[in-house]
Formats: structure tokens, C-alpha cells, sequence
């Protein structure tokens, strides 16, 4: 997907949403000036907005607080990323698509299926070049693992079993004390967390869904859970240095490793022991993950049959180390086993077994989830400068069918029954 234009100006993007995704997609312009430049931020909160238009040499005039008074003004860039919080997504999407702003929508699309369709909707109407962040299709490792299997090296794929090990501290930080823990504020586990994974899924397998099925749960983050004699606060907790949780050993552990990016960023924008300590002692980070008011679920199962009698599994669960996605897929010629950076194949027929890795120069910018958030913002850029909708690959009317999914199985889990979709 490399792009080479030394003579085109730079596609010029105005930021929505100045946080910790706004500023990954924002930082491939300042990695590659010739490409790209922001020109324009909406964020209400003066650190994060402040600190955009800095990075970027924003003019005033295109600096605001509300993304209602920047969709006010005439159309002065190409394109716009939207990176507020999920349920913050419709207001702008529709608006910025009625201005013919090409957009780049962190995904998911919308909290429900009624706004994740109007935003399809608008998109389409509006002709607009329109890409939703599943960052993991645009990773080398997806893009080699489609490959091998598009080669027929495994022959005709049957069935699919996909992990998501979320991780222990991960889903601390982001589904129990942070802004993902209630549906009210968000939406719920799958979606916010996995509707990339189940449209990995429906990418890698090539065929539309036709039933699918789900279980899962809150069991363990809950108060009966609690330790007896735990306080209220990991700050002031004489359990904290036996429990896994702590919201102390998590966070003092990144900055003690150099790691202060985020998840610590969220927490305090300037990343330091003190500012550490103060934040966990105002903010509700600092809170024992067993007196939250989260209720998303900690762990779920997703159950698929695609067309032509295909089976695929899902698995999302907080009880891990975290880590790569790990993803087994087996054909009639062969089986793949993958972990996110390495692929390994079995030929059924020779018995043999070839390795491929993937895994990025540890240099590379933007190398979030593995590479994807490089690899999305640059087929983006790269289609709006050449006016080529071809390098996006999840518009608006795949990314509708696979977050249809979504919350079919939501649906099933709460009704406890298959869906047909």
C-alpha cells in the first residue's frame, strides 16, 4: 500500500475528538508531512485540544471546543476524522458527510443498529470516501494470512476458532473502571471491544453470515467478589499488594517499564509517579474494580455459520496476559495457526509445515495493534488523494453487515437463542 506523490499537496484533515485515537491518526501527518496535514480540531477538554494544535501549528480560527460550531463552518479540509466516544458518533458522522468531508470513523460506527445504518446511509448518499477503524484488516498479518488462504493452500476453509485474550489489566483499565465499563455510557462488551474481530472474521472468511449464537457474562468484577477487609480505594488498600487488579501495581508498573503512553496517558495526560498518585486518588481509575459501576460482560463466546455450511468461533475473555490475537483455521488441505505477527501452515498432503512472520521493525511508526493504525490512516490518506475508493477496505456497507452481526449476537445472548440473520 506504499504511495509515493511528490508533486500533490498534502490531503488536509480535521481532527474530532483529541484523545488518545484522534492523536494516532493525527500523528501520521507529522510522520509524513508531504502526505498529510491537519488543519483543523474539535476536542472540549483544553489539554488534549491544546496540545493537538501545538503539535500541528493549528490556526486559531480552526480550533473549537464543540464539534457542532466546527460543522457550521463552509468545508476548509478534505477529510475528517471522527475519534470521539462511541456514543458520540452520529451527530457528527451525518453532519461532516452532509459537508462531503471523506471520513475516517473510529469505530464502532454507532451503539445501535438504527445509527450505525443512518451512518451507512449518510456515506453513501453523500458519496463520500468512507472507512471505518477496523485497523486489524489492514495489518501485514492479516494481509498475508488472506493470501494463503485466497491461494487455496489449505484447500476449501470448513471452520475457524478466533481467541481475543483482552488481558487482566486491559480490561481493569478499560471495561471496570474506565469508559467503557457501562453500556449506558458506551455500548456494550462485543461491540465496543470485538466488532473488529467478528468483521476480522467475516474478512478472512469471504462468505455472509447466516445464524449465529452467543453466552457470556459479568462473573468475576462484581462486590460479592471483593476480598474480605479491601478497602474502597487502591490507594489506601491493605489488600492492594495481594491483588492483581491494583490499580497501583498496573499503572506504576507501565511507568516504571518507560511505558508512558497510554493506558497512563488516559489516566494523566502528563505521565508521572506523582501525577499518578493524584489521579488515582480523584479519578475513577483509582477505584476497587470490585465496587465499580460497570456491567459489561468479562467474558463471551460467538458462534457463527457462514454460507456454504462454514463454522466460526469467537472467544473475548479479561483472564489473560494479554496479548496477540491467536487464530486457528482449518481447510480440507491443510490448517493455519496464527498469532498475530507469525503463521504457521500445515500441508495435510506433504506433512509438512511452512512459517511466515510477519511481525513489524519495531521502529515503525504508528505500530499500533500491529501495524493496523499505520496501515489504516495510510490507505485512507492514500484514497482520498487519489480519489480512490479501492484502498478502503471497510466502507460503509461491509462495515454495516459485519456490526449487523454484532448485535445479532448481543441479541442472542440476551435471549438466549440463534439468531438468523
Amino acid at each position: 500500500m506504499e504511495m509515493v506523490r511528490s508533486t500533490m499537496k498534502p490531503v488536509e484533515l480535521v481532527i474530532v475528538g483529541a484523545g488518545d485515537r484522534g492523536t494516532v491518526y493525527a500523528s501520521y501527518a507529522s510522520e509524513n508531512p508531504d502526505l498529510a496535514k491537519v488543519v483543523g480540531v474539535a476536542e472540549p477538554r483544553d489539554f488534549y485540544r491544546q496540545r493537538m494544535v501545538e503539535k500541528h501549528d493549528i490556526p486559531p480560527e480552526n480550533v473549537f471546543t464543540d464539534w457542532k460550531d466546527l460543522s457550521k463552518r463552509e468545508r476548509f479540509a478534505d477529510a475528517v476524522v471522527i475519534a470521539t466516544q462511541d456514543s458520540m458518533h452520529l451527530g457528527p458522522a451525518i453532519a461532516f458527510a452532509n459537508k462531503g468531508y471523506h471520513m475516517l470513523l473510529e469505530k464502532p460506527m454507532a451503539p445501535d443498529e438504527e445509527g450505525c445504518k443512518k451512518i451507512a446511509k449518510a456515506a453513501l448518499d453523500n458519496k463520500i470516501l468512507f472507512a471505518v477503524a477496523h485497523v486489524l484488516r489492514y495489518t501485514s498479518y492479516t494481509r498475508k494470512l488472506k493470501e494463503i488462504i485466497d491461494s487455496g493452500a489449505i484447500g476449501e476453509v470448513i471452520s475457524l476458532h478466533r481467541l481475543e485474550p483482552v488481558g487482566y489489566w486491559h480490561q481493569a483499565h478499560s471495561f471496570v473502571s474506565g469508559n467503557w465499563r457501562r453500556e449506558d455510557e458506551s455500548s456494550f462488551m462485543l461491540l465496543a471491544k470485538s466488532c473488529h474481530d467478528i468483521d476480522w472474521i467475516r474478512y478472512i472468511v469471504g462468505k455472509r453470515c447466516r445464524a449465529i449464537s452467543s453466552f457470556g457474562s459479568l462473573v468475576h468484577f462484581r462486590e460479592e467478589n471483593k476480598p474480605i477487609n479491601s478497602g474502597k480505594k487502591c490507594l489506601t488498600c491493605t489488600y492492594e499488594p495481594k491483588c492483581p487488579y491494583s490499580a497501583k501495581k498496573i499503572y506504576f508498573g507501565f511507568i516504571s517499564r518507560g511505558q508512558t503512553g497510554w493506558p497512563v496517558s488516559v489516566v494523566t495526560p502528563e505521565a508521572t509517579e506523582e501525577n499518578v498518585i493524584e489521579a488515582l486518588a480523584e479519578s475513577p481509575y483509582g477505584r476497587c474494580v470490585y465496587l465499580c459501576d460497570n456491567d459489561v460482560v468479562d467474558h463471551q463466546v460467538v458462534n457463527m455459520e457462514f454460507e456454504g455450511g462454514l463454522t466460526a468461533s469467537f472467544t473475548m475473555t479479561a483472564f489473560t496476559e494479554a496479548g496477540g490475537r491467536r487464530t486457528s483455521i482449518f481447510g480440507t488441505k491443510g490448517e493455519i495457526y496464527g498469532d498475530g505477527s507469525t503463521i504457521r501452515v500445515f500441508d495435510f498432503l506433504s506433512d509438512t509445515v511452512q512459517n511466515y512472520d510477519t511481525a513489524l521493525d519495531s521502529t515503525m511508526a504508528l505500530e499500533g495493534h500491529s501495524g493496523g493504525d499505520y496501515g489504516l490512516i495510510q490507505a485512507f490518506v492514500a484514497a482520498v488523494a487519489e480519489k480512490d475508493g479501492s484502498r478502503i477496505l471497510s466502507g460503509p456497507e461491509e462495515t454495516l453487515e459485519s456490526h449487523l452481526m454484532v448485535f445479532a449476537a448481543e441479541r442472542s445472548r440476551r435471549e438466549r437463542k440463534t439468531i438468523l440473520m
